[in-house]
């Protein structure tokens, strides 16, 4: 056979070797994701609910990858610091946040926000989803929302409810609790759910609206008092502890959540292979149940799903940041 009846097998060979060179860098690295230690940035210090979530599904990650996954609690700026931090970071999927309420409430809250949670994050899938517990110092007269209503109408201004920061999911609780009883408490932020919960246990701060891994444990060892969740429904983790809507407030309902993001631009097989890794990890046995004996439940959400949530999300703080008259100081 000659070599010119041999062009079309040459010109087959060569279009072939162009696309083995084309796509032999992008596709190659996604698939050896990750190649070194991966950073998850938890905005809130040690020992709150979110920290709690964000270690669960680190210390998985670690055994899935043989690649170590790091939590970096980075508290402050109503989360702001950790969350810009991670908007900013390199496009690589080696540096992931752990979001939630305060990512769209910020969006309001703050006239200048250093990050926009739609346009600067990629989303990857919404971990979980966990009710409040209204827990107060044992020193509280009040065993239940009904009487803590009339202790705060009779005592304007002498309770005080602590938070892990402005615009924390139990900062919106306590606004929206407020809000609708028609009480004076006074808002003590902190920098996490832990710090918020060590002075509680002091009585340092009269109630707060406790993720449940931070507060559960406590009112089962008896050193706090729960009143009720904040969820429509009563959470199976604490089935004996009333709703806030059925036991004085009706109509009371506001939650947490908790969504993996990495910056805006990270490659899509890189966010593919977080989103099908981490759904795997959130529907092991092991981990659910982890998870729900703290009230947290698992949603495992697509990045389309936690994208369009997130939207919906700021629209619904915008609304209740006006109507409180939350305000940045």
């Amino acid at each position: 056979m000659s070599l010119t009846q041999n062009k079309p097998v040459l010109a087959g060979l060569v279009v072939t070797g162009a696309l083995l060179i084309a796509h032999a860098g992008h596709p190659v690295q996604a698939q050896a994701y990750p190649t070194r230690p991966v950073r998850l940035i938890v905005p809130y210090v040690p020992g709150g609910g979110v920290d709690f979530v964000g270690r669960t599904v680190a210390l998985k990650l670690s055994e899935i990858w043989n690649h170590s996954v790091i939590v970096d609690n980075r508290p402050g700026g109503g989360t702001n610091i950790g969350s810009e931090l991670v908007a900013r970071s390199a496009q690589d999927g080696h540096t992931l946040l752990v979001g939630g309420v305060p990512n769209t409430v910020n969006m309001t809250l703050y006239k200048k926000p250093p990050y926009d949670v739609v346009k600067d994050f990629s989303p990857i899938t919404q971990i979980s989803t966990a009710p409040n517990v209204l827990v107060v110092h044992p020193s509280v007269p009040a065993k239940s929302v009904k009487e803590l209503i009339s202790l705060a109408k009779a005592h304007r201004g002498a309770l005080t409810y602590a938070s892990a920061g402005m615009g924390s999911s139990n900062h919106l609780s306590g606004e929206l609790f407020k809000m609708m009883a028609g009480v004076d408490i006074v808002h003590v932020p902190y920098k996490g759910g832990g710090a918020a919960v060590t002075d509680l246990l002091s009585g340092q701060v009269s109630m707060y609206f406790g993720t449940t891994p931070s507060s559960v444990p406590f009112v089962r060892s008896g050193r706090l008092r729960a009143l009720g969740v904040t969820s429509a429904k009563r959470s199976a983790a604490v089935p004996e502890i009333p709703t806030i809507a059925e036991s004085g407030l009706p109509g009371f309902e506001q939650s947490a959540w908790h969504g993996l993001l990495a910056p805006a631009g990270t490659p899509q097989p890189i966010i593919t292979k977080l989103h099908t890794d981490v759904v795997r990890l959130l529907q092991l046995p092991e981990i659910t149940e982890r998870l729900a004996t703290q009230g947290v439940i698992v949603v495992a959400s697509s990045p389309d799903e936690l994208a369009a949530f997130i939207k919906q999300d700021v629209a619904k703080y915008a609304k209740l940041v006006k109507t409180a008259n939350i305000r940045i100081d």
